[in-house]
């Protein structure tokens, strides 16, 4: 099979889909051509992928036009135009939240495997899990930088200091995001507080947290009254294909004291927090009701010398697959064909089907 690794579009996004040993692994029995610097963001050069087996090729075009396209982020609207009719793409979709993308898909007759649908018999999730441990673990790290005052914050040091109180973490979601999430701010001093909807999650958290970590079963009242205390509040809420609910209301975030920061690691799938829009890591933060929020969906971009690698550690089982066997490896592999959301034009996915009924 040809498979072809464009470079990525999405503003300051320097993963890449496959790392020079993914390739090297992949060339024995076929061929992959990446796009000149595809991989310099992550410290990869065009040499390493030669050595690896790969052929560079300049143009976009001639990358998209292969069989099987494995990518990093969504495909961007500039690049609609190459999707094609029996064309397999692998990468990070999250159509539930993104009508144009979805339309593109069906229209073109592409084939599209999302990356955060695969799906485990015991739930987990294996290729989103990897960027929810460095998406969670920045959460924090980004939030601390936003308190500062001259990034437009409170002017609060999340580890306080002798005599003064740390600052205030509340995590919506105590999944794998919310789980990372909350390792950082516990490691950094802060009081930290997990409110979750699973009473086994819950049970769970206490086990790997004791006391260090309040754990908080979800209902509105409390979620009201833990969030207008939040110096930080991370929305972390993932519903597997679907947008993420509501839980945060402008009204709520207007009662947040003023240089608070907001960030919502599930932005990409709607985000939980009423307020908040997506942003780019250009322009990674506005101010709204007083708050500071922070949308970037490519999170893990900001550190892509290891979230490529963490990346390719997972996918690299499926894309070998994938280029083996084609369509058929959806057949063989039942956690695999959990990641079909649009078959040869049509949407597959039940989520997906659902949010976009009119299109099926």
């Amino acid at each position: 099979m040809e498979i072809g690794v464009p470079k990525e579009i999405k503003d300051q996004e320097f993963r890449v889909g496959l790392t020079p040993n993914s390739v090297q692994a992949l060339s024995k029995n076929h061929t992959v051509f990446v796009e000149t610097n595809a991989g310099k963001g992550s410290g990869f050069s065009d040499r390493q992928y030669q050595q690896a087996g790969a052929k560079i090729i300049a143009d976009a075009a001639e990358v998209w036009s292969k069989e099987m396209v494995v990518k990093v982020k969504e495909p961007l609207n500039s690049e609609y135009h190459y999707l094609q009719p029996d064309q397999l793409l692998f990468t990070y979709l999250h159509l539930a939240a993104d009508r144009s993308l979805t339309e593109a898909l069906v229209n073109s007759g592409t084939t599209a495997i999302a990356y955060e649908t695969v799906e485990l018999d015991n739930g987990m999730l294996p290729l989103l899990t990897p960027m929810s441990i460095i998406a969670g673990r920045l959460s924090v790290q980004f939030g601390a930088r936003y308190l500062e005052k001259q990034q437009g914050g409170r002017g609060v040091l999340l580890g306080g200091v002798p005599g003064v109180s740390p600052g205030q973490v509340v995590i919506l979601g105590g999944g794998v995001v919310g789980t990372e999430a909350a390792k950082i701010a516990v490691g950094m001093g802060a009081k930290v507080q997990i409110i979750d909807i699973n009473v086994e999650r819950l049970g769970y958290l206490e086990s790997l947290f004791g006391s260090r970590v309040e754990l908080l079963y979800s209902t509105t009242a409390q979620i009201e009254q833990a969030v207008k205390d939040a110096d930080l509040l991370i929305g972390a809420v993932l519903v597997v294909g679907k947008k993420a609910p509501t839980l945060v209301s402008r009204r709520l975030v207007a009662q947040m004291r003023p240089g608070s920061v907001i960030i919502d690691v599930a932005v990409d799938q709607g985000g939980c927090i009423e307020t908040l829009r997506p942003t780019s890591h250009t322009q990674p933060t506005y101010e709204e009701e007083g708050v500071v929020h922070f949308g970037v969906p490519n999170m893990p971009g900001a550190v892509p010398g290891t979230a490529t690698q963490a990346l390719n550690n997972s996918t690299l089982p499926y894309v070998l697959q994938l280029a083996n066997h084609g369509l058929a490896a959806l057949a063989q592999n039942q956690v695999l064909a959990k990641g079909l959301n649009i078959k040869q034009g049509q949407i597959i996915y039940p989520a997906v089907q659902e949010v976009f009924a009119d299109l099926v």
